[in-house]
């Protein structure tokens, strides 16, 4: 296998890694806020529904924590095994994020562990919700300290490099890079999101297919409303999203915009098709590119015409840029609607169509999700390490990747199936229905 063909592979693997961990990262970064929030709701409503509704929301985190644990293993020996020379020069800056993040993920765990045990254990329940706060706390930060990672590779500094060495080092100042504070912000409120609408879209399943109860009702709002709340969030994160991107990374937001020359009043372009550098077939929202960018609409924005060929990444990624806004928009307006209609009682967001946008709701945040990573993550190329590594300079020699991306797939085939097993066994052999009534005997039972 030459250098080329390894290279080639390196990034196939690596791709196919993190788009799986994504999913069940998005989903344990999300559902232990949903679990905590649920759990004060019921607690403060006297409501056992949203009681059980943490129950056993919990129960089926801990089957994604599993699974999300062996991915995040695999995306650090693969940082090790294929990114060699990245790891040679970086590894000494942002080894600290990455043993934060192993820290947090174990404060997380060791409390989940304990909140899982001492279920009924609490006379007074509010007891039991405090231990959900390191819970979400270490969830969240495990995101905060990974993201940082990545903002690193595409804003590094606190180093100096000298005949390739680096000297000088400040993990610190490494950390708080000028990517940090968007791609922190965004990477956390879309998993919030996300995991609110994945969570929504299995209660509306539910209610579609004949579980006409309470449970699922009270559910099915909760978490549209919370989802409402954070992509609102999002949205205005990734306006600020913009805005560092046309400061630190021109060369990024002029390829998912198809901004060919430098211009003033510069029009956003939505969907369209590629000729050459001809855009046709697109939505062209006036002066929106310019307003994205610096706030204002007649400021000049970057072109392409500003960078050398070989440093312009992939123009595809415009189409990851649609997918992601397209679907976060959607999600927006789907999720005002159901609220406002729920709060003025519209039948319509009780009817069998509206119900299936919702459940078509979860799998929709997370294509928007895998397509915000992969803008990300190819906008960034040529670079491993923007201005400073080459993706190509980074990757090993190894004859051997292509047969780890055979056996990488395998394994995730395998854990992907086993966690859709699992879980729908878990649910379907205990029914909500069940356990509520099984719950009631059992006050019945104390109160004889």
């Amino acid at each position: 296998m030459g250098n080329e063909e390894a290279v080639f592979f390196s990034r196939v693997l690596t791709e196919t890694t993190l788009s799986f961990h994504i999913i069940f990262a998005t989903i344990g970064v999300g559902v232990p806020l949903m679990i905590m929030i649920a759990q004060w709701v019921g607690i403060r409503k006297n409501d056992e529904h949203y009681i059980l509704l943490a129950r056993r929301w919990a129960r089926g985190f801990v089957i994604t924590v599993a699974v999300g644990v062996v991915t995040g293993t695999a995306i650090g020996l693969q940082l090790s095994l294929l990114w060699p020379n990245f790891m040679e020069l970086a590894g000494n800056v942002i080894a600290l994020p990455l043993f934060m993040e192993t820290f947090a993920f174990f404060f997380e765990a060791i409390f989940l562990g304990i909140y899982l045990y001492t279920w009924d254990r609490f006379e007074n329940q509010k007891k039991h919700l405090l231990l959900l706060i390191p819970v979400a706390i270490g969830a969240s930060f495990s995101a905060v300290f990974i993201t940082i990672v990545n903002a690193f590779m595409n804003a590094p500094q606190g180093f100096d490099l000298v005949d390739g060495e680096l000297i000088n080092i400040n993990p610190l100042i490494a950390m708080l890079n000028p990517a940090m504070p968007t791609k922190v912000a965004h990477v956390v409120a879309t998993a919030y999101m996300t995991a609110a609408f994945v969570l929504a879209s299995i209660a509306a399943y539910r209610l579609l297919k004949g579980s006409n109860h309470e449970y699922h009702k009270k559910a099915l709002f909760l978490t549209m409303k919370i989802g409402m709340i954070f992509s609102v969030a999002a949205a205005i994160i990734g306006d600020f999203s913009g805005k560092y991107l046309a400061e630190y990374q021109p060369e990024k937001l002029a390829a998912a915009e198809w901004h060919f020359e430098t211009e003033g009043n510069a029009p956003l372009i939505l969907y369209g098709v590629l000729d050459g550098e001809e855009v046709k077939y697109a939505l062209k929202v006036p002066y929106a590119l310019s307003i994205l960018a610096h706030s204002i609409p007649s400021a000049e924005v970057i072109g392409l015409d500003q960078f050398p060929d070989d440093e312009i990444p992939p123009l595809y990624i415009h189409y990851l840029f649609d997918i992601m806004v397209t679907i976060g928009v959607w999600m927006t307006v789907l999720s005002a609607v159901f609220w406002i209609g729920m709060r003025q009682r519209w039948k319509m967001v009780s009817t069998k169509w509206f119900r299936w946008l919702i459940v078509l709701g979860g799998p929709l945040s997370i294509i928007a999700i895998e397509a915000g990573w992969w803008m990300a993550e190819v906008g960034r190329q040529p670079w491993i390490l923007r201005g400073l590594m080459r993706t190509e300079e980074a990757a090993t020699t190894s004859g051997h990747v292509d047969t780890m991306l055979i056996l990488f797939c395998l394994l995730y085939i395998v854990l992907g199936i086993g966690v859709i097993v699992v879980l729908r066994r878990m649910f379907r052999n205990n029914p909500v229905e069940r356990e509520i009534e099984d719950r009631e005997m059992e006050k019945g039972g104390d109160v004889l």
